[in-house]
């Protein structure tokens, strides 16, 4: 009996229309578009603006052309997981509702958070349940909507960020194509270096909470970029060795987009030239767990199936991690 494996067997993004330049950014707070550049490579973002809109309504689009694109309809979905960090709520998971919005009934929801690890870490998740036999469709969602928790105030953080949903149908395999191997890691004690101070169960909201601005991006960029440098490549580099892989059969390296040093270092480790390297961070900025299905979406047609590809990503928490696949259409 041949093994399953979860494949990706389409993906889809949605990206807001609004753009955030460097240049309106000089106007906002203290910057400069080559003290941006010099830092982290990004020349635009996309921001969510409108009243009342949230997370789910970038999912929602996203996963209803995911569907249309692939041929199926919303009650052939089996399980539906959204990894973000900006959810619309507290609950009901921001999953649940792009289910109702989408009009996903058959189907069981979860939202996951590992910062910007948890596209990776939900796609692993989600392949478990077609590996089982469980299920034949799972919808993988990465959305983040930073721009809510982002301190416009802070040109540190500010101009890093921006706002973006992806999704991508893993269904079963079994001619070899598919997730292959995947190494997932935490280290509790990166959390002090980046998280958000309140709005949780140990500091609630509160005015003075609010006045302290502790609802935003709290980053102490130093050790988060040391971190994400040296444990995004180790991953990388061991998950090469463990299945015989070198830079002349992996056909491109997918990595979260969140400095254009880190995603350098990353590639130099793994002696990638840059032509193999999906890179968008300079116009769509950090979209936590968007980025790699944007990238995957952006590439999609200079995928060839059974193209080598390798995921790698890090985010708050600290968690990271690297998944090797093989590309399935």
């Amino acid at each position: 009996m041949q093994k399953i494996r979860a494949a990706i067997t389409a993906v889809n993004t949605y990206v807001p229309d609004y753009i955030l330049t460097n240049k309106e950014l000089e106007t906002i707070v203290d910057t400069t578009e080559e003290w941006i550049m010099t830092r982290v490579g990004i020349r635009e973002r996309h921001i969510l603006k409108g009243e009342g809109l949230g997370t789910s309504d970038m999912a929602a689009p996203a996963v209803r052309g995911l569907l249309e694109k692939r041929g199926i309809t919303p009650d052939e979905v089996d399980l539906l997981i959204c990894a973000t960090v900006t959810p619309d709520m507290l609950f009901p998971a921001t999953a649940n509702i792009i289910s109702d919005k989408v009009g996903i009934k058959n189907a069981f929801s979860f939202d996951l958070n590992a910062a910007c690890s948890g596209f990776i870490y939900a796609l692993i998740t989600a392949s478990k349940y077609i590996e089982s036999g469980l299920y034949k469709k799972v919808v993988v969602v990465g959305a983040d909507k930073m721009s809510s928790i982002t301190d416009f105030t802070d040109r540190a953080t500010c101009v890093i960020f921006g706002d973006a949903a992806g999704a991508v149908l893993l269904e079963p395999a079994t001619d070899g194509n598919g997730i292959i191997d995947a190494i997932l890691k935490t280290d509790g004690c990166g959390r002090i270096h980046l998280h958000q101070k309140a709005g949780g169960s140990c500091k609630p909201p509160t005015h003075a909470t609010i006045d302290a601005r502790e609802h935003y991006i709290y980053q102490e960029g130093q050790p988060v970029f040391k971190a994400a440098v040296q444990n995004m490549a180790d991953t990388a580099v061991e998950i090469m060795k463990r299945n015989d892989l070198n830079n002349q059969n992996i056909a491109w390296l997918i990595p979260h987009q969140a400095n254009m040093r880190i995603i350098d270092a990353t590639a130099k480790r793994m002696e990638l030239p840059k032509e193999k390297v999906t890179i968008n961070i300079d116009r769509y900025g950090n979209t936590t767990n968007a980025t790699i299905p944007l990238c995957m979406h952006e590439w999609e047609k200079q995928f060839k199936k059974g193209d080598n590809i390798i995921l790698a990503a890090f985010g708050g928490g600290f968690t990271w991690g690297t998944i090797y696949l093989k590309w399935a259409y």
